[in-house]
């Protein structure tokens, strides 16, 4: 026989709010440690139990299953400080503090880095996974280092920018380092000089010639209040796929036919496109599919409309992505990641 799950545990937790998407889940096991030993002490009970470890940060980018066996651990490590040595200043940030929280804050505190990034959904441990970006910017261009604690043991140490290899929506804990550590904490080194970072969008419009931080913060804000839907009040996990990044030949040959086709070229080379405007020109803005639906105001976004399940979002998913590559030859990738019961 089992023995008892550890106090700190709840058992058959219901999740379906816990994710933006509402998804309908259980878990066999949860837990919220607010403190790091909490946090480590949940993993080395789990580990002498057998118990397998799941990971779920504000629920904002994750498509979850029916159920999910195990232990399922959400820190709730809330606490950030800033420290300044007089010529740069550094914010020490816990996983669980809302990350549009804490770019107002620095914006609020005229701090630079941040405030194209206001209003992305979730918290500030789930921003490396996916290294966060919009408008131009992105996490890793502020980013110092992640704090990480091994599932294996609950050691603690630290990652360089450079050590979790950084791409488009792209890092090393989807890869290597998925299903092994768990983001405690983030450093991060904003700016006390003014970098503003316009050119994406009509945000240069919206702001002065000389905006500061907050105004660029609260600009960005309209903007995604405007194009995206609040998932309280429909849920959705804000973009659900990638941009795709082709190669100059593709980039030219769609242009040739589909001049209005938005194409950026990127540092690194390739051509992103985006994802949005490929879905619309497919006809499928406002289309629904079962309980699922393009929104009607981005084609970027599937809205959850009620009493459906993964499954049939999967095949929403599936249908708007054929659609795509049939008429473009682009496939498209999701962005949400993908949890396993």
């Amino acid at each position: 026989m089992s023995s008892p799950a550890p106090a700190e545990w709840q058992r058959d937790m219901d999740l379906t709010t816990a994710n933006t998407l509402r998804l309908p889940c259980r878990a066999q096991f949860f837990a919220a440690p607010r403190t790091r030993a909490a946090l480590r002490r949940c993993i080395v009970q789990a580990r002498q139990r057998g118990t397998a470890i799941t990971l779920m940060g504000g629920g904002s980018n994750v498509l979850l299953p029916p159920r999910i066996g195990g232990l399922v651990l959400q820190p709730a490590l809330h606490q950030w400080w800033l420290e300044s040595d007089g010529s740069r200043v550094r914010a020490w940030v816990g996983a669980g503090v809302n990350w549009h929280r804490l770019v107002m804050a620095l914006a609020e505190r005229g701090l630079w880095g941040t405030e194209n990034l206001a209003l992305i959904p979730g918290d500030c441990g789930a921003a490396p996974v996916q290294n966060i970006g919009a408008y131009g910017v992105e996490l890793a261009d502020v980013l110092v280092g992640v704090e990480v604690m091994s599932l294996d043991d609950g050691s603690v140490r630290w990652l360089s920018r450079e050590a979790c290899r950084f791409g488009y929506r792209d890092s090393v804990f989807k890869r290597e380092l998925a299903g092994r550590v768990v983001i405690t904490r983030l450093l991060l080194e904003p700016g006390r000089e003014a970098r503003p970072v316009l050119g994406y969008g009509d945000l240069a419009a919206r702001v002065g010639d000389r905006p500061s931080a907050l105004e660029i913060a609260r600009a960005v804000s309209a903007v995604r209040r405007e194009k995206l839907p609040d998932p309280q009040y429909l849920p959705n996990a804000g973009s659900f796929f990638k941009n795709p990044v082709v190669d100059e030949v593709v980039a030219r040959k769609l242009f040739a036919r589909y001049p209005q086709l938005p194409c950026f070229a990127q540092p690194g080379g390739g051509y992103k496109l985006a994802a949005g405007w490929l879905i619309d020109r497919c006809g499928l803005k406002g289309q629904r599919f079962g309980a699922f639906a393009v929104h009607d105001r981005q084609a970027l976004v599937l809205v959850h409309t009620g009493d459906g399940d993964r499954a049939g979002l999967e095949a929403a998913a599936s249908r708007v992505a054929a659609a795509v590559s049939q008429r473009f030859g682009i496939e498209l990738e999701r962005e949400p990641r993908m949890i396993d019961g």
